[in-house]
């Protein structure tokens, strides 16, 4: 039996799905997508999963079915899938890599392997320089252009790994490590404890008696595509994601220490060393030291406390003014990671959802949420079957029905309006006025000049119906820009027209950014963290938003859906 990650299985499922769809097949590529999110979302290794119930436990996961379930089972077994291996023979090109391009879907990809034998984005550069693409049925110069200009933007991203793409695997791992005979503790370093948006690479740090087991296991591990290098109690390797991971045995004496240095920033591990050397004492990733004697080092707390500083969060550690606040007493109470009690931006099967109004529901309740709101793509957003007037309205009477029956958590009325290229919406206002929350996006029209832009979303804002900016800079981690705007303009106009702003947490997305996030707690504007589901699964991404909030300096009071059900709703402008 092979030892395939959760992340590589949902990989493979998830590129089937994009063969098929690259076919023309009905229905099957659905269906593999939803076995993608599924395996995604299971806690324990699908290894262990069928190691301990065979086919039976792999087919009881919700999203897979026996077809799937039996494909699963034999990449378990064997370490490979016929099935994958004929449908990548029939179009032997990196999915990965063009996928990542902006704009690229499977149609696209297989006219470009059929048309110009375009299988790598080093020969779809090529194609597209020599001007070949503009030839092709249904592409023309822009959609050239297009490409050229996703290939650069994701060129400027190489080495970086979203920080929802590695908190999964890396979580696993860690796991993973706890389990080893004589492993006392394990914990996650660097920027992805620091929960930055992006990542260069991975750091665990562990506490065993027999660091040699350690190592062995690290530099055996089936992700482990090459081994940088293997020592007594550090190991350096290269997983099959591209992504290098440190691994390091360190006593328990100093693990607060080592801990503190491997978490970082740079930055801000060079301003406490700064400090410490202001009181005659040296620090360093052994502990804190005066003279010879260690007086500080087997906890973080201690660290900072023997440097006069109260402990700071993670999340804050970019030497931004953080010490200088811990200093002065003025760390802000970050929200907490348990503070969230609603989810104001989901979209279900009634648009490109993956699944019913009900299915989200229960998930959400599942989750421990008070309340969600319903908002689906609007009809100008057409490739996503968005509502017209009569279906939001066709809409609202089921959920009005659904709330009916429910206990523990309200559904609301609620929808994600496209902005228009000059501003206005493409919802009408009567229609507007009878949801609970209305959401406001821009989905078109990206590469409008700054001014334009920001005059249009600024317009979309001073709508009395429009509630909240949705994803405000329309970015894509690594795939796409985001769109040229002043956002100390739009900050300005929220904290004019009382619109509330967004943090939405699909760890593609994390826009608002930290910074952005920071510049509208300041100016006072409020901000809701959403997961912009299209998958029960997605549910689960609020902890990235409010990740992203941390790194912003958000309190629980900056976020309204922190607020119960009546308040939250008291913040809109409806109230």
């Amino acid at each position: 039996m092979t030892r395939h990650s959760n992340a590589d299985i949902a990989r493979i499922m998830r590129e089937i799905a994009i063969y098929l769809d690259m076919e023309g097949v009905p229905f099957k590529p659905r269906a593999y997508e939803k076995a993608a999110y599924a395996i995604e979302a299971v806690d324990e290794p699908l290894t262990e999963v069928f190691r301990h119930g065979g086919l039976k436990t792999i087919c009881e996961i919700p999203g897979i079915g026996k077809s799937i379930g039996e494909k699963i089972a034999t990449l378990i077994e064997t370490g490979a899938l016929p099935y994958y291996d004929d449908l990548r023979k029939k179009t032997p090109v990196d999915l990965t890599g063009l996928t990542a391009i902006e704009g690229l879907g499977p149609k696209m990809i297989q006219v470009l392997y059929h048309e110009l034998g375009v299988k790598t984005v080093d020969d779809l550069e090529r194609a597209a320089q020599a001007g070949k693409i503009r030839d092709l049925p249904h592409f023309g110069e822009k959609s050239e252009q297009k490409i050229l200009k996703g290939i650069g933007f994701v060129r400027k991203s190489t080495g970086r790994f979203p920080l929802g793409a590695v908190l999964p695997l890396i979580a696993e791992i860690e796991a993973r490590l706890r389990k080893i005979p004589g492993v006392e503790e394990v914990a996650v370093a660097g920027s992805i404890r620091r929960r930055k948006e992006t990542v260069g690479d991975g750091d665990l740090l562990v506490i065993s008696a027999k660091p040699e087991a350690v190592m062995d296991f690290v530099v055996g591990m089936p992700e482990v595509i090459h081994v940088h290098g293997k020592g007594p109690t550090k190991s350096s390797v290269k997983l099959d994601t591209g992504m290098d991971v440190d691994v390091r045995v360190v006593p328990e004496g100093s693990f607060g220490a080592a801990l503190n240095y491997f978490t970082g920033s740079k930055d801000h591990n060079v301003a406490l060393r700064r400090l410490a050397i202001e009181k005659k004492f040296k620090l360093n990733e052994y502990g804190v030291f005066r003279g010879d004697k260690a007086i500080a080092g087997k906890t973080e707390e201690e660290v900072y406390a023997a440097l006069g500083l109260p402990y700071i969060p993670p999340e804050l550690r970019e030497n931004s003014g953080e010490i200088e606040a811990a200093m002065a007493g003025k760390l802000p109470a970050l929200i907490a990671y348990g503070d969230l009690r609603g989810d104001l931006q989901t979209q279900t099967s009634w648009t490109d959802g993956q699944n019913t109004i009900e299915e989200m529901v229960a998930e959400a309740q599942r989750l421990g949420l008070e309340y969600m709101a319903i908002t689906d793509h609007t009809k100008s957003l057409a490739m996503t079957g968005g509502s017209d007037e009569k279906k939001l309205i066709k809409q609202m009477a089921a959920i009005d029905k659904l709330n009916k029956k429910l206990h523990g958590i309200t559904v609301l009325k609620g929808a994600e309006v496209n902005i228009n290229k000059d501003g206005t919406l493409d919802i009408n206002d009567e229609t507007l006025a009878k949801l609970d929350v209305v959401g406001v996006a821009v989905h078109s029209h990206f590469n409008l000049p700054r001014a334009e832009m920001t005059r249009r979303v600024i317009r979309a804002m001073e709508n009395p119906h429009a509630d909240i900016l949705f994803h405000p800079t329309g970015r894509v981690l690594n795939k796409r820009e985001p769109v040229d705007l002043d956002i100390d303009a739009i900050i300005a106009a929220a904290k004019r027209t009382g619109t509330v702003l967004e943090i939405d947490a699909y760890p593609d997305r994390l826009d608002l950014k930290d910074e952005h996030v920071r510049k509208a707690v300041d100016a006072g504007v409020k901000l809701v963290i959403d997961t912009d589901a299209h998958h029960i699964n997605h549910l689960h991404y609020l902890h990235f938003g409010v990740a992203t909030a941390r790194r912003g300096w958000a309190e629980k009071s900056d976020v309204i859906n922190t607020k119960p059900l009546k308040d939250f709703l008291g913040s809109l402008k409806k109230s």
